[in-house]
């Protein structure tokens, strides 16, 4: 993990498929908001990912998939997070955000666990991890992080109370790469058509055609919009 900024919101940011914890950093994307960083209104905490193990691989049937995503989460919630409200002086609710794959990982962590994360930013994401190559057969690992899944069965008190507690932004282009082979587009609208069904949070942005699937949308995308949460 690498933390930049010294005070301010703290906002856990999960990689592009595959990334690494400096990726943010090396693709403009800490540059973009380094007016927020410096005056101490936002705090960024970039980890690595684990989907070279987990999501990405696809000769693992897609239950195995999910089952290793679950010790990745698991690493988020009880050594990362931890990590974080020390560094912050104290227990803090945590922003998520996410490009591309990262977007779906902000989103899940925070309807998961709303209690750590009640606001996630998302930008081009795909949210139903049984369209990403899928084969063998699916269980309840894989249910339970399939956001579109599980968002479509939520009810009673539960319901009602990430109705109150979480919320999304989900942006994403019409450009080259939003639609194939990303899925981001049509998956974006899908996912944000599925929370409003269920009265969840969250806002949908979707920008021209001339905005593709790439890092320098996704920085301008994320000037447009941090500055509204911190």
């Amino acid at each position: 993990m690498i933390a930049y900024g010294h005070f301010g919101r703290p906002v856990l940011v999960f990689p592009a498929e595959g990334g690494r914890a400096w990726d943010f950093e090396n693709n403009g994307m800490v540059g973009a908001v380094a007016d927020l960083i410096d005056a101490g209104r936002v705090k960024l905490y970039c980890v690595d990912s684990a989907d070279a193990s987990t999501w990405s691989d696809r000769g693992l049937p897609t239950e195995e998939r999910a089952r290793r995503h679950d010790g990745y989460e698991r690493w988020i919630l009880d050594s990362v997070v931890p990590w974080i409200s020390g560094d912050c002086g104290g227990a803090k609710e945590i922003a998520t955000l996410g490009c591309s794959l990262g977007a779906y990982h902000a989103a899940n962590v925070a309807l998961r666990h709303a209690d750590v994360f009640p606001l996630a930013l998302c930008f081009s994401g795909n949210y139903d991890p049984t369209a990403w190559h899928a084969w063998g057969e699916q269980g309840d690992a894989t249910y339970f992080h399939n956001p579109m899944a599980y968002v479509a069965n939520l009810h009673g008190a539960h319901l009602d109370w990430l109705r109150d507690r979480v919320s999304l932004l989900l942006v994403v282009g019409q450009g080259a790469f939003e639609v194939d082979p990303t899925g981001a587009l049509p998956g974006t609208r899908a996912f944000a058509a599925r929370l409003a069904e269920k009265g969840i949070r969250h806002e949908l942005d979707v920008w021209g055609h001339d905005v593709p699937h790439d890092w320098p949308s996704w920085q301008a995308q994320l000037r447009h919009h941090l500055p509204r949460f911190c």
